[in-house]
């Protein structure tokens, strides 16, 4: 089950494209190109992050999913457990073996995950301007799916909003313009550099920890914001938020105007749920990114526990 942003936009998502050729969306790698900002991976980003390794310590940014993490409507979880061989314990063999099988029946956008460039357009038109019909069908995407992705050892970069902000955590519907996110960059002594996935990290998902429901407003990545990073050619952009971005939007017309623009104009991945708050206590600001995509064929989206090692 692969939903965009809700029943409206899913259902529009699915309408061939009539536009034409737009600069908007056009790709700096070429006509045909598929994999957006993951082009900027390279071998020298693979062993500059090796030397970033110091201590051999791991975090795992991933959140356990399960049917009560809060997800966005009408996303669910649901894990079932059965024996085997024939459900009922039976032992198998002359050495009694027994065992057990698992079914999930799940949104894969639930939980920590990282959105494909098949998640968000602009009438009907995706990435690289590529019509919906291109891009969509029923039983998985035809191009864009997150089975596609290479694997990822890069750089990555966790800049601490509550210390730009002096709140922990960062008060809901504020938004990280160009400005905010040089003054972390100073703050910490970091730059962000082409190939490397940045993290931004506001408290939120540690204050919320206790929640059942999804709580509609966060503060996130805003427009000036997410043009800078996109721009300096970065290959993800996540938070410790469900949607990266600050909600209410900057723009109170305007739905979930950042994905649009990470996804569909740059080809910027994004990454949301990312448990932050481990590597911001440690004061770490730089460090080794490593993902391994399910290879789920045709997935808009992919349920993730990436690591960051220092």
């Amino acid at each position: 089950m692969k939903k965009i942003i809700g029943a409206t936009l899913l259902g529009t998502a699915l309408m061939a494209g009539t536009a034409g050729a737009d600069e908007w969306f056009t790709s700096p790698f070429g006509a045909e190109d598929t994999l957006g900002a993951m082009n900027y991976l390279a071998p020298e980003k693979v062993l500059q992050a090796t030397r970033l390794v110091r201590e051999g310590k791991v975090y795992q940014l991933g959140m356990i999913t399960s049917g009560d993490t809060p997800a966005y409507p009408p996303r669910k979880f649901q894990m079932i457990v059965h024996q085997l061989a024939d459900g009922s314990g039976a032992t198998i063999g002359t050495n009694k073996a027994v065992g057990n099988d698992d079914t999930v029946i799940t949104s894969i956008g639930i939980g920590s995950q990282i959105d494909g460039l098949g998640h968000i357009g602009r009438e009907h038109i995706y990435y690289n301007n590529r019509a919906a019909a291109e891009v969509v069908a029923p039983d998985g995407l035809k191009i864009y799916g997150t089975h596609a992705l290479p694997g990822i050892v890069t750089r990555g970069v966790v800049l601490d909003m509550t210390k730009i902000f002096n709140q922990d955590p960062v008060a809901a519907g504020t938004a990280y313009t160009q400005t905010h996110i040089q003054q972390a960059e100073r703050t910490q002594g970091v730059t962000i550099e082409s190939g490397d996935v940045v993290l931004l990290h506001s408290g939120y998902l540690t204050a919320t920890a206790d929640s059942k429901d999804l709580i509609p407003a966060e503060p996130g990545l805003g427009i000036s914001g997410a043009h800078y990073l996109a721009q300096k050619g970065v290959v993800a952009i996540g938070a410790d938020n469900w949607a990266l971005e600050a909600l209410p939007p900057e723009s109170a017309t305007e739905a979930f105007p950042v994905h649009q623009i990470l996804l569909a104009k740059y080809g910027v991945y994004i990454l949301e749920n990312m448990r932050t708050q481990q590597l911001v206590d440690d004061g770490v600001g730089a460090f080794m990114f490593t993902l391994g995509v399910p290879k789920l064929k045709g997935a808009v989206q992919a349920i993730i526990n990436p690591l960051a090692i220092r």
